[in-house]
Formats: C-alpha cells, sequence, structure tokens
C-alpha cells in the first residue's frame, strides 16, 4: 500500500495519529521528551530565580523585564 505523501499541516497530524495508532511507543518516547524539557526548564528557572518563598516575585520580575506580562 503506497501512502499519501503529507502536503499541508492537518496531513501531518492524520500521519502522526496513524502511526500513534499503530505504534503505541511513539507516545512514550513523546512523553519522555516533554517531561525532560519540562525538568530542563525548572532547572533554569530554579537557577536564575531560586526556589525560595519570593520566587514568584522574582518570575514576575523578570518576565516584565522580558516583555512577557
Amino acid at each position: 500500500m503506497k501512502r499519501k505523501v503529507p502536503k499541508t499541516r492537518l496531513d501531518y497530524v492524520e500521519l502522526y495519529a496513524e502511526r500513534l495508532k499503530s505504534d503505541p511507543s511513539i507516545f512514550e518516547q513523546q512523553r519522555m521528551l516533554i517531561e525532560s524539557q519540562l525538568e530542563s526548564s525548572r532547572q533554569v528557572f530554579r537557577s536564575m530565580l531560586g526556589d525560595g518563598d519570593d520566587f514568584e516575585q522574582r518570575a514576575r520580575e523578570y518576565l516584565r523585564k522580558i516583555g512577557m506580562i
């Protein structure tokens, strides 16, 4: 069976969903990647802003400084 070549973003989403149905290990790989990225982000922000009681205040100041809020 010849596969359709994805042309649009939706085609890629459909292709990914089909692959995910046929190979559940892909989901596990994605989950591990996302968890790794989250942990890395936590470590970066903790090193920049600390993790004490005033973390939230320092985070807001930082986000204001870079124009995010």
